[in-house]
């Protein structure tokens, strides 16, 4: 994963809630990662109320764009429960202790982990979901594609046979 641990960082930053902090944090984005211009350029030139709207809009009314990784393995069954155990299993391997306000299979804390530890393993074995929530971000006409877009063009491809 050599060169990939800012991408994946600014992407996780990405992800959350554009608050003000993310607003201060827009300029370096930016230049530190350039995959990403064509969301943080879109985020720069949008007022930061519809930028927070748009966020809701995409991310907090369905699943169809759910961040959370193991929702387009498990759905919402028993067996997500263990799926969870899972991801809290590998960041303590790794010596961190997932104590996130989000489940520990948020995009971006698993971002952040990967830009940590180099562990791929979570985004390697979630990439048909990642390929889905791009595909279906890029036909809602969302910025956010692009953040996805980036990730993806850094991760192995789906396994041949992977569910659509």
């Amino acid at each position: 994963m050599p060169g990939f641990e800012v991408l994946y960082q600014a992407a996780a930053l990405c992800l959350t809630y554009p608050d003000d902090d993310f607003r201060a944090r827009l300029p370096l984005l930016r230049e530190a990662a350039p995959q990403l211009r064509g969301f943080t350029d879109h985020a720069a030139a949008t007022e930061q109320g519809e930028l927070q709207a748009h966020y809701v809009e995409v991310f907090d009314f369905k699943n169809r764009h759910s961040l959370y990784l193991s929702w387009w393995t498990d759905g919402d069954t028993r067996n997500r429960g263990m799926s969870l155990v899972r991801f809290k299993e590998l960041y303590r391997a790794h010596g961190l202790e997932f104590t996130g306000e989000e489940l520990p299979d948020f995009l971006p804390a698993v971002l952040e982990f990967v830009s940590r530890t180099g562990n791929m393993e979570m985004l390697t074995e979630h990439r048909d979901a990642l390929d889905q929530l791009r595909s279906r971000l890029t036909a809602f006409g969302t910025p956010y594609a692009c953040v996805l877009d980036a990730v993806c063009a850094t991760l192995p491809p789906a396994p041949t046979g992977a569910r659509r």
